[in-house]
């Protein structure tokens, strides 16, 4: 039996106003009046069961999780608090290994655009065909670089297996321009996707090894009489470390899947412009009602049906207005919105949060 799991436990301040603490980015309908969460489950079509779907999230969501995705209640897995990947694939093993202990397992992330469809599920079924070939072995997906991305870790592919599958031979950090250039250009380097293929036995074995107090702690709270009671004790106590650094980087027998698709971090606004339809001046626009002179290459977000953005002789700037917030900002200094968030919880609390 095959089941999925989709991590969407992030909060995603690169996105806020629009992103918040109790509205997460992965809810929003920013691609097409879809949400990212939405389209992440869509992607799965033809190759899960929908009922098979699994999806790991923060508690406090949980139900809008559910009523948005259209999968049953049980299948949305509320962690108390983020600890970062392992922690949350640790959690959707053991709610797999409730239903089937011999299940083959994939793991992806909820906030990416992943295109063309038909290649991304080509690319699947050969991992878990691989995946289960090889009962021990890790695979994970490496996406084809087309540029020097210094953001993203990158795997070092090894010995070819077959058509578009190797061994890794080593997962390398988020480099230098320079480091970067080097790999793009040697084509032995895949920019690391944080999907996952792998039998139950396999990770289960791992994490036993690997991530032996975290796995202790949570397997018995799933054995709890009060399963929520229990993970809320035992959360706050686990290691807060991603699966990469826990198990992949450890592990003997890992491979790598080409995935040969158009992969999209949509992580913040700027990156709101590659997934989305530009009008004719390049401007990103979701909103309503608009009117822009002289503008060109921004992105305008509004949430109101009934307000009017009206922007003249701006360029390359980003406005998103909600009902209490309206964010100005260039888009060269978006990646400063972290500090932004800080800076207004310092003085205004966490009413705008």
């Amino acid at each position: 039996m095959r089941y999925a799991v989709i991590m969407a436990g992030g909060a995603g301040q690169r996105l806020w106003p629009l992103s918040r603490r109790r509205r997460p980015k992965q809810l929003l309908p920013l691609i097409q009046g879809k949400s990212l969460l939405q389209l992440a489950v869509e992607r799965l079509d033809g190759l899960f069961d929908r009922g098979n779907i699994l999806i790991v999230t923060n508690r406090e969501y949980a139900d809008e999780v559910a009523e948005v995705t259209g999968l049953p209640r049980e299948n949305v897995v509320g962690e108390p608090e983020g600890r970062d990947t392992a922690a949350a694939i640790v959690l959707g093993a053991g709610h797999i290994a409730r239903r089937n202990e011999g299940a083959t397992m994939a793991v992806f992330a909820a906030d990416h655009i992943i295109r063309p469809q038909n290649q991304f599920a080509d690319a699947v079924r050969v991992a878990m065909e691989v995946a289960e070939q090889q009962a021990d072995a890790l695979v994970t997906f490496g996406i084809k670089p087309t540029w020097p991305h210094t953001g993203l870790g990158y795997i070092e592919r090894g010995q070819r297996l077959a058509d578009g599958v190797f061994r890794v031979r080593a997962f390398r950090e988020k480099p230098t321009h320079p480091v970067a250039r080097r790999y793009v250009e040697s084509g032995k380097y895949y920019w690391n996707s944080g999907m996952f293929i792998w039998t139950l036995p396999a990770i289960t074995r791992q994490l036993q090894s690997r991530l032996p107090d975290s796995y202790a702690k949570l397997t018995a709270a799933l054995a709890a009489p009060d399963t929520d009671a229990a993970l809320s004790k035992a959360y706050p106590t686990l290691e807060k470390i991603s699966i990469d650094f826990a198990v992949m980087e450890k592990a003997d027998n890992v491979l790598v899947v080409e995935l040969p698709c158009e992969w999209l971090d949509v992580g913040s606004w700027p990156a709101l412009a590659d997934v989305s339809e530009l009008d004719e001046d390049g401007n990103a626009v979701v909103a309503d009602k608009t009117a822009l002179l002289d503008s060109v290459r921004n992105v305008v977000v509004c949430e109101q049906d009934d307000h009017l953005v009206a922007m003249l002789g701006m360029d390359d700037c980003i406005v998103v207005h909600t009902p209490d917030v309206t964010l100005v900002c260039n888009r060269n200094e978006s990646q400063r919105l972290k500090e932004l968030v800080d800076l207004i919880r310092s003085r205004h609390g966490g009413t705008h949060l």
